[in-house]
């Protein structure tokens, strides 16, 4: 998930930076979003340890999802109201609680309210990482700072996967969730030596109502079709190691390489996107979900074979890792007066579409395989093309 300066103005003289800070925050993200999605190489394991079905452990990133759209739509009252880096160091031993919580869960219900707390420092880190970033850098940097950040996040997709796997293998998941904590205590120890003090605002001028801004009908269609992008890419993609390991039946080595192929590939895809963007914005909004779809439908017919399925999923990561820059790049374009407003929601939309697709996946794949949770995901993919043709035209930028 990436995100997007809203307001410059804040600190206009400031000729200092705090660059540090923001390579310890670098470091959280990492720890993030490694967190939210290292149970997508990990979910038969913890799935046979805790006596659930492969769906069911699916549904950890779910709730994760839930809880950070709960935190999103909220956290900015309290953010105004606190000190930003006491707020960031409370996130990051949350996040840090968590991992010790899912490491050590010796029941589903222990597993699923330790996910639910990742949930809430997701939502809360993601919702204000924009305007920390604001505070820790001058106006003319700050979008390099963000970049700095996304870096994290994109370091942390390309190795998460993988790596869970390999350390899953190693040292069990357990344990792999464990080195996941030390990373947090890290971040949060070099947070508290790096972040300067970030007083609260109390001047109240902004709007706590940010879904007022679906009251625009292109602001509504455009949320949409990123919501179900995002759903029917979860759909599929939460259920990747069970769909290796029973219906590729690939080994350990083999699946460890899928998903590195999918991260390095999601990895060059973002740095490869902004040029396509640049030539056909909404082309390519409208291409990479009817995209995704031909891969799920190939998927479910050549899933029997592991060269077909590798390169299969290699594009997927290229394209689907790359997509939400454009949405948010649709933000920035669409909203330029309420871009900060505007990321909140999108941080929601995001993880509730997330939390629906990992859902609506683990029932399908529970009840009649993967092959349904793939031609769901491909459906919903195919909603998301549409909508986003809808939205090219309802944008007077893209009529003009």
């Amino acid at each position: 998930m990436t995100t997007h300066l809203s307001d410059r103005s804040e600190h206009p003289t400031q000729t200092w930076a705090y660059w540090n800070g923001v390579l310890a925050m670098t470091l959280c993200v990492f720890a993030l979003v490694a967190s939210e999605f290292m149970p997508v190489s990990l979910l038969t394991p913890i799935s046979h340890d805790l006596g659930v079905s492969e769906g069911l452990a699916g549904q950890g990133i779910g709730i994760s999802g839930a809880l950070a759209v709960l935190t999103s739509l909220s956290i900015s009252g309290l953010a105004r109201n606190t000190d930003r880096k006491v707020l960031l160091l409370g996130l990051t031993l949350l996040m840090a609680l968590s991992g010790m919580i899912v490491a050590m869960a010796p029941d589903y219900l222990t597993y699923m309210v330790g996910r639910g707390l990742l949930g809430v420092a997701i939502g809360g880190f993601w919702s204000m990482s924009a305007a920390t970033a604001i505070r820790l850098v001058p106006p003319p940097q700050v979008p390099q700072a963000l970049a700095i950040f996304n870096g994290g996040n994109a370091l942390a997709m390309v190795i998460a996967a993988p790596l869970g796997s390999y350390l899953g293998a190693v040292i069990g998941w357990r344990g792999a969730f464990f080195c996941l904590v030390l990373v947090a205590l890290i971040a949060f120890v070099w947070q508290c030596i790096s972040l300067p003090a970030m007083a609260a605002e109390r001047d109240g001028k902004r709007s706590g109502n940010i879904l007022r801004l679906l009251n625009n009908p292109l602001v509504a269609t455009g949320m949409a079709a990123c919501g179900i992008f995002f759903m029917g890419q979860f759909t599929l993609f939460t259920y990747v190691r069970p769909f290796l390991e029973t219906a590729t039946h690939a080994s350990i080595p083999t699946l460890s390489l899928t998903l590195l192929i999918i991260g390095v590939a999601g990895f060059i895809g973002t740095l490869l996107i902004g040029v396509f963007l640049r030539r056909g914005f909404y082309p390519t909004l409208i291409v990479i979900p009817l995209l995704m779809t031909a891969i799920a439908g190939m998927l479910i017919a050549f899933g029997y074979s592991i060269w077909i399925v590798m390169p299969l999923l290699g594009i997927w990561g290229l394209v689907a890792t790359a997509a939400p820059v454009g949405w948010w790049t649709w933000v920035a374009r669409t909203l330029p007066d309420d871009a900060e407003v505007g990321g909140g929601l999108m941080v929601a939309v995001i993880q509730l579409s997330i939390a629906l697709g990992s859902t609506l996946g683990g029932l399908a794949y529970d009840h009649s395989g993967y092959q349904s949770s793939f031609a769901i995901s491909g459906i919903l993919l195919a909603i998301a093309a549409m909508l986003a043709l809808l939205a090219s035209r309802k944008d007077p930028k893209h009529n003009a």
